[in-house]
C-alpha cells in the first residue's frame, strides 16, 4: 500500500543565505538597469552629437552665405566709389599732366534756331598780350562826375 506523504506548512523562517540571495537579486537587477541607462545615455550623447554637427554646419553654410552677400555688396559699392572718384579726378589730372586726355567723343549737333546763332558769332579773340614799356591807362571819369 502507499503511504501519503504529509506536508507540513511550517513559516519560512528568514535564514542568513535567504538574505544573501536576495541582496544578491537586488545587485544583479541594479547592475542590468545601470548597464541600461549607461546604454541610453551613450545613445542619446551621441544623438544630440550629430544634431549639434548638422546645426554647426548648417549655421556655417548661412554664415558663408552671408558673409558671401555682404562681400558681394561690398565690392559692387567699392567699385562705384571708385568709378566716381575716377570720374571726379580725372579732369584734375588731366590739368596736372598725369594723365593723358581722354578722347573726345564727337558730338551730334541738334537741329534748330540755335545752330544758326552759333554760326554768324565770331570766334571770341584772346586780349594782346601787354608790353612792359606801355603806361597803364588811368580810369576815365563818366560826364557829371566829381572827385570827391
Amino acid at each position: 500500500m502507499a503511504t501519503k506523504k504529509t506536508t507540513r506548512t511550517q513559516p519560512q523562517q528568514t535564514t542568513l543565505r535567504h538574505i544573501w540571495l536576495a541582496g544578491l537579486g537586488a545587485v544583479a537587477i541594479v547592475r542590468r538597469e545601470a548597464l541600461n541607462a549607461a546604454n541610453d545615455a551613450a545613445a542619446k550623447a551621441e544623438s544630440l552629437k550629430r544634431q549639434a554637427g548638422r546645426l554647426v554646419s548648417q549655421t556655417q553654410a548661412n554664415l558663408r552665405d552671408g558673409i558671401a552677400s555682404a562681400r558681394e555688396q561690398g565690392e559692387a559699392r567699392a567699385d562705384q566709389f571708385s568709378a566716381e572718384v575716377e570720374a571726379r579726378l580725372a579732369p584734375v589730372l588731366v590739368k596736372l599732366g598725369l594723365r593723358p586726355k581722354p578722347k573726345a567723343r564727337p558730338r551730334t549737333r541738334k537741329t534748330g534756331s540755335k545752330t544758326a546763332a552759333k554760326r554768324t558769332r565770331a570766334p571770341a579773340r584772346k586780349p594782346a598780350a601787354k608790353s612792359a614799356a606801355a603806361k597803364p591807362a588811368g580810369r576815365k571819369r563818366a560826364a557829371g562826375s566829381s572827385k570827391r
